[in-house]
């Protein structure tokens, strides 16, 4: 970003974004303690004072961050899908995968295993996201949302997702097309075999 285009003034929330995203950068590359309030505003090209302004504190900057990185698009970016139950399960998967950055991929599964999941405002904020995914898609497949069962098994599938994604964006021991084939695979395992029977 070009001295200018960070100096110039922008609407509140293009400004908001900006620092997000420098904040989202910082701290997928180093943990918590390491990622200074100046530097998130060198970063966004903007004062320090601003990322008070916008967010209060650190704090509150990082647990905005983990919330966006946790939470997925919602199903209205992407309508339900339709068709046989592989093309409903090809759709779920694609969209998951399809939401994965390296910024998201670093905090879903990387930070929680670093000791942030004990902390209590981060687990109800990947609690919250994790039981979203799970209703979103049992919407997908043609499942029940409210049946508890049903999301408790997708909320297990969803380890399974996080463990392939952590071993295609960090370890590329899988491609993305082999994690997508683990996961669609095991989706409609689950879907046609397990789901039934609980």
């Amino acid at each position: 970003m070009t001295a200018a285009a960070t100096r110039r003034r922008l609407p509140p929330d293009e400004r908001r974004e900006q620092i997000l995203a420098a904040a989202e950068r910082l701290f997928a590359e180093r943990p918590y303690a390491e990622v200074a309030t100046t530097a998130i505003a060198r970063e966004a090209g903007v004062a320090r004072g601003l990322l008070n302004h916008y967010f209060g504190d650190k704090r509150a900057l990082y647990l905005e961050v983990v919330r966006r990185a946790a939470l997925l698009p919602t199903l209205e970016d992407v309508p339900l899908p339709t068709g046989s139950l592989d093309e409903r399960v090809e759709a779920a998967v694609t969209w998951f995968l399809g939401s994965i950055t390296p910024e998201r991929a670093t905090y879903l599964t990387v930070r929680a295993a670093e000791g942030v999941g004990e902390d209590a405002e981060v687990r109800a904020i990947l609690d919250e996201a994790h039981d979203l995914a799970a209703r979103r898609v049992l919407e997908m497949v043609g499942g029940d949302p409210a049946d508890r069962a049903a999301r408790a098994t997708v909320r297990a599938y969803g380890e399974l997702a996080r463990g392939a994604i952590r071993e295609w964006s960090r370890d590329g021991a899988l491609t993305r097309d082999q994690a997508h084939l683990l996961l669609r695979e095991a989706l409609l395992v689950i879907v046609r075999a397990v789901l039934p029977r609980l």
